[in-house]
């Protein structure tokens, strides 16, 4: 059987052409997604609403008090709502107060609107001025995905955090990085690029947080697929929750942050 070959100029071009079309690839992909991250950067997003209380007592005069804190980014907030009812505070002190053994819940929030990791810090000072809260949740890590931070140096900021708030006594039930590949507001493949970076965030934090001595709701496992599902979970703008949203995570968080409680009443 004879061989073929294929001459050496043909071979040389044939390569050079496979190069330049992997190069032009490349260039496009990248041209693609620095375009879909302008188109996303520059979208108009809900804002804080200055309008809602940060401090509010929820539940039966009489019943065992709770300080509960939150920390962290927009979603400690509540941005994507307009009532205290619907954001995840809200929603939390409201079911930490039903029941005939619920609790009327002091809460209160130090979260700021596009906070990463790094500011944690600042926000755990304000915490723990005045009476020390019983527990804080924290809920960070979109931020630090979304500009393609080092997710062990967030996850590090985080676990500082939680150490400090331990240190103080004060128990603490962190939510993870969201399933980011859920949002609306970023096109595809930008949004599993996103995607992809909030689970490695994610990762990092659980680490942190559990050496910290905290506890971790993976919030991207716990409510990502009915975000994915529901485009109702998230406000008008395809990127905050909805209250619809906020009650998915509520929920989710419920459990640990009961636990929580609990713990820090036999204190």
């Amino acid at each position: 059987m004879s061989e073929r070959f294929i001459p050496s100029g043909l071979a040389g071009r044939l390569g050079r052409a496979a190069t330049l079309s992997l190069i032009a690839g490349t260039v496009g992909g990248a041209a693609v997604l620095a375009g879909q991250a302008f188109v996303a950067r520059h979208r108009q997003y809900a804002q804080p609403e200055l309008g809602l209380a940060l401090r509010a007592t929820v539940g039966r005069t009489g019943a065992p008090p709770l300080r509960l804190v939150l920390l962290g980014d927009s979603s400690a907030l509540g941005v994507g709502v307009e009532h205290l009812d619907d954001t995840i505070g809200g929603q939390l002190a409201n079911l930490l107060a039903e029941g005939p053994n619920g609790r009327r819940v002091h809460l209160s929030s130090v979260g700021v609107s596009g906070s990463r990791s790094t500011d944690l810090a600042t926000q755990v000072a304000r915490a723990l001025l005045g009476e020390r809260p019983d527990v804080a949740v924290i809920l960070i890590g979109a931020n630090d995905a979304t500009t393609l931070r080092r997710p062990a140096d967030a996850a590090a900021y985080l676990g500082a955090a939680v150490h400090r708030l331990r240190e103080a006594r004060v128990e603490v039930v962190v939510g993870t990085c969201p399933d980011l590949g859920a949002v609306r507001a970023i096109a595809p493949p930008l949004r599993h690029v996103v995607g992809w970076s909030g689970r490695r965030v994610a990762r990092a934090q659980t680490a942190a947080v559990l050496e910290a001595g905290g506890t971790v709701v993976d919030l991207a496992t716990e409510a990502g697929p009915v975000f994915r599902a529901d485009a109702g979970t998230l406000c008008h703008d395809g990127y905050h929750p909805s209250a619809d949203g906020y009650r998915v995570w509520a929920h989710a968080l419920l459990p640990a942050v009961a636990a929580a409680a609990a713990v820090a009443s036999r204190h």
